[in-house]
């Protein structure tokens, strides 16, 4: 095989001997890993084998964390462009989702909530943006954490449930791309609830109840029907601020259920990409290592829009 793409998380579990097996073929490998303790874990032990034989290995190659990091990507691409420069700081708010999560997403969850039981220090490392940019520590990061009213989009913000992953492979991206975006880079996740009462409630009820990791969650097997991932959606805006204040949005929005109506899609086209890829062997991101050329396939094969908005 020329690439290898593996859906069996938990990954913690299951996952290595894949891995291991692709970095030592030379095969290029893609996953849907959101498990940044095992990510961190293989960067460490097969990060220098895999630029030596050849393997790109793309982490988190689906609603993790695409649509974020490669939107984060594609709206620094389009600052340089415009304004010759990258944005110091980027707000990535989710405007509207639609879907569900499956048992494989909670056993996941579990999987690295019982390494941290094994191992408390491990609980930092969950909760350290830079934990997979191996020596490098930027500089404190925006509290996404609480419920907060933004100004400048009249909306409530509520924390965001994909944060603790989706931050940490955007600041290894920065790192992948040789900080392209600055050492002082500041990034952060959280969803909007609307103006007004309505929205602070909806804000203070996301803030309060878990989306995933409780007793109701599905069990493995168990996910969404064919209608519900039909009929799913996303809508994330990222907000480019320069360091003159000038400022750019820039919209990721995809259809069908986010996990997996169109995360199987994401994937796929990663794949495709990596087999046309001239790119380096070494554990990446699909931003860093993939770019322009995953947006462009993306859009076209499965419905997924980069943007700027006006």
């Amino acid at each position: 095989a020329r690439v290898v793409l593996t859906t069996v998380g938990p990954y913690t579990l299951y996952g290595e001997p894949v891995l291991a097996a692709c970095i030592a073929a030379g095969t290029d490998y893609a996953d849907l890993c959101g498990e940044p303790l095992w990510m961190r874990a293989m960067i460490a032990k097969y990060g220098a084998a895999a630029k030596v034989s050849g393997s790109r290995v793309s982490f988190s190659s689906g609603f993790d964390s695409i649509p974020f990091e490669l939107g984060v990507v594609m709206l620094q691409r389009e600052c340089a462009a415009r304004f010759g420069g990258p944005a110091t700081r980027v707000k990535a708010r989710m405007r509207g989702m639609k879907g569900t999560f499956s048992g494989g997403t909670a056993a996941s969850l579990r999987a690295t909530m019982g390494e941290i039981a094994k191992d408390n220090s491990l609980f930092a490392v969950m909760g350290d943006p830079f934990a997979l940019t191996e020596d490098f520590v930027g500089p404190v990061q925006p509290d996404g954490s609480k419920v907060a009213y933004d100004e400048a989009l009249h909306s409530w913000a509520a924390p965001f449930f994909m944060a603790a992953i989706n931050t940490k492979n955007v600041h290894r991206s920065n790192f992948l791309l040789g900080h392209a975006w600055g050492q002082d880079f500041r990034y952060d996740e959280m969803v909007l609830t609307g103006d007004g009462e309505k929205g602070e409630a909806a804000a203070r009820f996301m803030g309060a109840n878990k989306m995933i990791g409780g007793a109701n969650d599905p069990k493995p097997g168990e996910g969404p029907s064919l209608e519900e991932r039909q009929n799913g959606f996303y809508d994330l805006l990222l907000i480019g601020e320069m360091s003159d204040g000038r400022v750019l949005h820039y919209a990721v929005k995809g259809r069908y259920d986010p996990g997996y109506g169109s995360t199987c899609r994401m994937i796929t086209e990663t794949g495709m990409a990596l087999l046309a890829s001239k790119a380096a062997g070494g554990i990446a991101t699909p931003g860093a290592i993939l770019g322009a050329d995953l947006a462009a396939r993306l859009a076209q094969h499965a419905q997924i829009q980069f943007a700027v908005e006006e």
